[in-house]
């Protein structure tokens, strides 16, 4: 068989590492009053929001790094190709027949197993140290919710396919048939590899409406937003008793 670990397994099997993670490195505070956790924005976008300029913006605010197609060449770094091999990918479904079809061929380029698998462990890794924006890529689903203030960027139809018509000056039928195939992309994307359907507002902190609010707008929500994560993380974080050597051994 040319592989013996669904990816939504995979998914699974990360997730439980960085929470396993957490917890040690909890642990292994003891006594000492630990710092406040790092927090990562996670950002996931209908197409024609202007999602990653949102984004952007809010890293240049907070002085963060941001992830978007960043992550993608960090990936293709890790696997030692070029970017171009894994854009097919990113994103997008890849039924389990295509990757079985490639797994037969003699001449095999990187798999979508390989390419989740670095690009779950690459988030992972990022979202520990904290302190950036990840956006799309199924961060929103992977980052544990403790440390993570997760966002939804939607609009109405009509104000998205303008928006994308006018970003790429294209026709309105052609900015229609981006629309349509980036988004279903995109959610085919979450739902097969984390079992999630992005449009549900239930897997999210924070959902705005970029029809109704431009993007300096929504940049001080999203900011607002953190601001109240980090007062009651550092609210909980303060009425914890402090271990003790003896307890923390117990």
């Amino acid at each position: 068989m040319p592989f013996n670990l669904s990816s939504p397994a995979l998914t699974e099997a990360l997730v439980r590492a960085n929470q396993h993670w957490q917890l040690r490195h909890q642990e292994e505070a003891g006594t000492e009053k630990s710092a406040a956790p790092a927090f990562t924005i996670a950002l996931s976008r209908e197409a024609g929001t202007y999602g990653a300029a949102i984004a952007r913006a809010v890293a240049d605010r907070l002085g963060w790094p941001v992830y978007d197609s960043e992550l993608l060449q960090r990936v293709a770094s890790e696997l030692g190709v070029q970017q171009a091999s894994l854009s097919t990918m990113d994103e997008r479904h890849v039924s389990w027949l295509s990757e079985y079809l490639e797994g037969l061929s003699p001449h095999q380029g990187v798999s979508q197993y390989a390419f989740m698998r670095r690009l779950l462990e690459t988030i992972l890794a990022l979202a520990a140290r904290g302190n950036c924006v990840i956006v799309g890529r199924g961060a929103t689903k992977v980052l544990p919710a403790a440390t993570t203030l997760r966002v939804r960027i939607v609009a109405p139809q009509e104000h998205r396919i303008q928006a994308v018509q006018r970003e790429h000056g294209i026709s309105r039928e052609e900015a229609v048939r981006r629309v349509e195939t980036t988004d279903r992309e995109r959610n085919d994307f979450v739902h097969e590899h984390f079992g999630m359907d992005a449009a549900d507002p239930r897997n999210y902190d924070l959902v705005l409406n970029a029809g109704r609010f431009p993007i300096d707008q929504c940049v001080e929500l999203i900011l607002a937003a953190l601001d109240r994560l980090r007062a009651a993380s550092d609210t909980a974080s303060a009425s914890q008793p402090a271990k003790t050597p003896s307890a923390a051994s117990s």
